[in-house]
């Protein structure tokens, strides 16, 4: 699991909490069911079970693989439409890229991002390049949805291609933990991700028997999700692992522990970090499209239907 990573963190910029902040209590662990998403490729639904009123204003995450593909094995997505929200896709091992209707695109590699606004709508396709088709290799990342406010839906699209060594990379205060920022504020350091809705997303490695304690806005949500390893969360402790969710409740901080003894393939805690400005207005939700209202969500199924998401490419029919 490179993503991206130093030698010394140490040398980096510490995070550090008041000792006087309140720690924000775990509210729920929960486990995620596996499936298999696009032409095959294995997922976690790493928020399956969770209230929508703790994610807002997140709609869903997957976490994709982790998986060692063999020659001829990986799979991508076939060509399918977005409206309404915004499709942030972190990769930590592996190569993908990314083609829409509008001829936008672009390849991301180990630790990238690609940030998605699909807003009025677009078709778009995600696969491997031939490449990895022809030679098999290791393949885990996540892919996240935010929701867009009403005012925002319509927005025009646009990409944010965050390549890894733009991220902003900072460890806790003993150096027992390495903090990749890839959008939002945290202890005054800024994330390179633009976003609508306020939001903070980190990924952390954390060292094993190091504990990571992050200041966090009390008027966001926070959630944690487990990639690899094992350890506990929140000042009480409670035990998480691969696959496995957390729902903090209010607050003014977030903890995450590693356990002294990681799996023989995991060294560390690898753990997702995310939290937002809940936006609190009315879902229609339905596979691609997250509207407001059955009706906008009709309409984005009448559009695209009628070609005015955009139209596949010839050459790719």
């Amino acid at each position: 699991m490179p993503a991206i990573t130093v030698e010394n963190p140490l040398t980096l910029p510490r995070v550090t909490a008041p000792a006087d902040a309140a720690a924000r209590p775990v509210r729920a662990v929960v486990t995620a069911p596996s499936g298999l998403e696009g032409e095959g490729f294995p997922v976690r639904r790493a928020f399956a079970g969770i209230n929508h009123r703790h994610l807002d204003p997140f709609i869903m995450m997957d976490q994709m693989g982790e998986v060692d593909y063999a020659a001829g094995e990986p799979k991508g997505t076939p060509w399918h439409p977005h409206r309404g929200f915004e499709t942030v896709t972190y990769l930590i091992d592996g190569t993908f890229v990314h083609r829409d209707s509008e001829g936008g695109g672009g390849v991301i590699n180990d630790g990238d991002t690609q940030w998605m606004t699909a807003g009025s709508g677009l078709l778009h396709i995600e696969t491997p390049p031939e490449s990895l088709v022809m030679s098999g290799g290791l393949f885990h990342g996540i892919q996240l949805w935010v929701n867009l406010p009403a005012r925002n839906k319509m927005a025009t699209p646009r990409y944010q291609d965050i390549g890894g060594g733009n991220v902003r990379l900072l460890t806790s205060g003993d150096g027992g933990a390495l903090i990749r920022l890839i959008a939002g504020d945290l202890d005054g350091h800024q994330g390179p991700g633009v976003t609508y809705t306020p939001i903070t997303l980190v990924h952390a490695t954390v060292s094993p028997g190091a504990e990571l304690t992050l200041p966090w806005r009390r008027d966001f949500n926070a959630l944690a999700y487990v990639l690899a390893g094992r350890g506990s969360a929140g000042a009480a402790g409670r035990p998480v692992e691969l696959g496995q969710a957390v729902v903090f409740g209010e607050g003014e901080t977030v903890t995450v522990r590693a356990a002294e003894r990681q799996d023989g393939n995991t060294p560390s805690l690898e753990v997702m970090l995310l939290g937002g400005q809940p936006i609190r207005e009315p879902i229609a939700h339905y596979g691609p499209f997250v509207m407001n209202s059955h009706a906008e969500l009709a309409q984005a199924f009448d559009d695209f239907q009628s070609g005015r998401l955009g139209r596949i490419p010839a050459d790719h029919l």
